[in-house]
């Protein structure tokens, strides 16, 4: 193959969270010419925190980001679940974590991570800010689109790397409830400065039947606060007052800490807040155009891998492509065929921990209760979770002919 007589050098990237910025510089490396779009004026900020570990955290290093993430990183100590006068019920310190990566395990928040990997790419890549493309036309050489402000370009590929909301997906094929499997809870987060206590390294769970409450210390004066619960509605408020009156409503009545929480959501300049769903396609290409990430193949946020999986699929897209000499049939065929079962494996997984989290009735939380401080019992932690901390496969160590960290 010649390398550097690439076909379809011209990439656009929809998407400027983990998976694009990722995809960018690994086809930066590979001698492709990638264009970043992102329709929010800026980085998000907020949002909520991930654990970060294996093949996700072997990719970060090859981007030279090792000593950055420890940098922004958490190392939690302890998980402790409390009960209403918040006395610790139970709990498990996270040694195991780091005896099973090799002390490869870091905590962090999502926004540090996506902020981290657009700092890599940033001075290289043509970034499009506050623009999204709003319609595309595959046509034989290539594909046009149309953008949000008015102009037309024309591309030899299209990614979408743009979420579990894709406007890739939902253009090139079809609209999201096609795709979307609904796992009966929404998730919501926001960040303040100086709330107290701080209980450093240690993230606090309070749980009632149907919805969990979780607080987490970061840094510069900041606590995370995350919520999960049940939903029976199919769709969830858009809007920012109906969203935190939803909040309100669920967690009116919770005990521990949940009215000074509730109290500070007036503080919070930005609210996460989204159904936990799963995305289940035939197929993650169609023609020129592909998916990588959640726009693919979601395994839920609760599942806490997403991130490092987005990673995964941007790294093994970027490769597929370099070693098919730019010749996106082949490519696309190579990289679904390589990661479609181990996606397959996490989204099974992710089914079982959403329940898992916030079970629905007082006897699923005493069972939750019982099986948590199980992990604390040397060895069975180890027995538990090693099968879904430890990766099912090893990633191709892909030749770059431009990597530069």
């Amino acid at each position: 193959m010649a390398q550097f007589k690439m076909a379809n050098r011209t990439v656009l990237i929809s998407g400027g969270g983990i998976a694009g910025p990722t995809l960018a510089f690994w086809l930066k490396a590979g001698g492709f010419q990638p264009t970043l779009i992102e329709q929010a004026p800026r980085l998000r900020t907020g949002g909520y925190a991930i654990d970060f570990w294996g093949l996700g955290y072997w990719i970060a290093e090859k981007m030279g980001l090792e000593a950055d993430i420890n940098h922004v990183g958490y190392h939690v100590s302890e998980m402790c679940i409390v009960n209403d006068s918040g006395k610790r019920v139970a709990g498990f310190g996270t040694d195991v974590f780091g005896e099973l990566t090799n002390n490869r395990y870091v905590t962090l928040g999502r926004s540090d991570l996506s902020r981290l990997l657009f700092e890599k790419i940033k001075d290289t890549t043509e970034v499009l800010l506050d623009n999204e493309i709003i319609d595309l036309d595959q046509q034989a050489d290539g594909v046009r689109v149309r953008l949000k402000d008015g102009g037309e370009r024309a591309f030899d590929l299209v990614i979408g790397a743009d979420g579990l909301h894709s406007g890739v997906r939902r253009l090139a094929f079809g609209p999201q409830d096609q795709f979307e499997k609904k796992l009966g809870y929404a998730v919501a987060a926001f960040e303040v400065e100086g709330y107290r206590p701080r209980d450093e390294d240690m993230y606090l769970m309070y749980g009632q039947p149907g919805r969990m409450l979780g607080r987490f210390t970061m840094h510069h004066n900041r606590t995370l606060f995350l919520f999960v619960f049940a939903v029976d509605r199919d769709r969830l408020p858009t809007a920012l007052l109906q969203q935190k009156g939803m909040l309100r409503e669920k967690y009116g009545d919770g005990r521990w800490e949940c009215p000074r929480i509730l109290e500070e959501l007036d503080r919070a300049r930005e609210l996460y807040f989204d159904s936990v769903s799963q995305i289940v396609m035939n197929s993650w290409s169609h023609g020129r155009v592909a998916l990588v990430g959640d726009a693919a193949f979601c395994v839920s946020l609760l599942a806490g891998q997403g991130s490092a999986l987005a990673m995964i699929s941007a790294y093994v897209l970027a490769g597929e492509l370099l070693n098919a000499g730019g010749w996106h049939q082949e490519a696309f065929v190579r990289y679904e065929a390589f990661l479609r079962d181990y996606i397959r494996t996490k989204q099974q997984g992710a089914k079982r921990f959403a329940t898992a989290l916030a079970p629905r009735t007082q006897l699923g939380l005493l069972f939750r209760n019982l099986v948590t401080n199980a992990f604390a019992v040397p060895g069975l932690a180890r027995l538990a979770i090693g099968k879904e901390i430890t990766d099912a496969i090893q990633l191709p160590d892909y030749r770059w002919p431009f990597l530069s960290t």
